[in-house]
């Protein structure tokens, strides 16, 4: 009887110890997924230091499928919160970050990424007072 309570103790630590081990690899597993994609600017301007502030709101004029992870889907008509806008490189596209807001697409609420700008119409400005800061590779940041 001592030696099946033992053996049950032991393959119980064992079992423990494994299901740690795969927890950590699959926690390192996750994390190696990251990846820091092709900056889009090197500058941006936003509401404040941090870009926290909202500068405006668009409305959508057309609907807009996010080619990768740094992007966002838009339908048309959703409102979108604009919290930065990338100053374009010459020959570059102008594309501005933000968030959805809506019915449509609501898992991705609260999520900021980028889109075009001429896929959006700004519709009311919330701050005149604008800071230009550069870029960096966490603004580009794939998870």
């Amino acid at each position: 009887m001592h030696t099946q309570h033992s053996l049950s103790s032991a393959l119980s630590v064992s079992m423990s110890y494994s299901l740690g081990i795969l927890l950590c690899m699959g926690l390192l597993h996750q994390t190696a997924r990251a990846v820091s994609m092709d900056k889009l600017a090197d500058n941006k301007i936003c509401g404040d230091a941090e870009c926290s502030y909202v500068l405006s709101m668009a409305t959508a004029l057309a609907d807009f499928t996010a080619p990768d992870c740094r992007f966002i889907n838009i339908k048309m008509g959703q409102m979108v919160y604009v919290y930065s806008k990338l100053i374009p490189e010459e020959g570059a596209g102008v594309f501005w970050s933000g968030s959805v807001y809506g019915e449509r697409y609501v898992h991705q609420m609260g999520i900021i990424g980028y889109f075009p700008a001429t896929m959006v119409k700004e519709t009311q400005k919330f701050t005149e007072d604008e800071v230009k800061i550069p870029t960096t590779n966490m603004d580009f940041y794939c998870d």
